[in-house]
């Protein structure tokens, strides 16, 4: 089993549930979604194009797949992932929008947001001593062979190359797409998640996901509340 730790917004909003029903599965329930009806675009193709993505769920990566260390247990991990998160005041995120961080779509404020650059490089910190090392196996697999020196410095220190200094939140919504595909998936996405996107979007919780077994999809675990007002709640 691994465990990660992720943001993604509650099960009831909205566009926690447009973005399930987008990549064909809710990774609070696990239950498969039919894909929109959108313009231009075969429903076959969006479910082709978000299948690695609907695998790992609606989030932003905090910290990374990983497994237990020897000497961890699930509720050791959970007892700490609570204190740790009332230990941290929510926050607001800017604007979302549509962006391309390489081949493929995600969401990611319109502005660098500090508040999140500092959360994930404290959860991957306080969490690093209850991931097992990585295998040869998984270092391999994790290193594609174009890492920076930085990137593969922080794979072999944290077990992730985007970390740190290399950290950009982003929630993934396809898979990588071809130079033909990407602009009519652009404007696909821009139309469908446009009413999603016009408020902002709270950090205001800490999501535990599970991969039960090798390739089996992520799923929600647990979500463990921010602020003081959790925090007294598990003192």
């Amino acid at each position: 089993m691994r465990y990660a730790i992720y943001f993604t917004p509650p099960a009831h909003d909205p566009l926690t549930l447009a973005a399930a029903q987008w990549l064909g599965r809710n990774a609070f329930s696990g239950e498969a979604m039919e894909h929109p009806a959108i313009r231009a675009i075969d429903i076959h193709d969006i479910a082709f194009n978000t299948a690695l993505p609907r695998r790992n769920g609606f989030h932003a990566t905090l910290k990374a797949p990983f497994r237990l260390a020897p000497d961890v247990t699930e509720p050791m991990l959970l007892r700490h992932l609570m204190r740790f998160a009332g230990a941290h005041d929510p926050f607001e995120l800017p604007k979302l929008e549509i962006v391309r961080p390489c081949n493929f779509f995600g969401l990611a404020p319109v502005i660098p947001c500090e508040a999140m650059r500092l959360l994930a490089a404290s959860v991957v910190q306080e969490f690093d001593a209850f991931r097992a090392p990585l295998t040869e196996a998984e270092l391999e697999r994790s290193d594609p062979g174009d890492l920076s020196a930085p990137q593969f410095a922080n794979l072999h220190r944290w077990g992730s190359p985007y970390v740190m200094d290399e950290f950009r939140f982003h929630m993934t919504l396809t898979g990588p797409l071809t130079a033909v595909e990407m602009p009519r998936f652009e404007l696909a996405l821009r139309e469908y998640f446009d009413p999603y996107l016009r408020k902002p979007v709270e950090v205001a919780n800490l999501a535990l996901f599970v991969e039960e077994e090798p390739g089996a999809p992520f799923q929600v675990h647990s979500l463990h509340p921010m602020g003081r007002v959790a925090a007294r709640r598990i003192a």
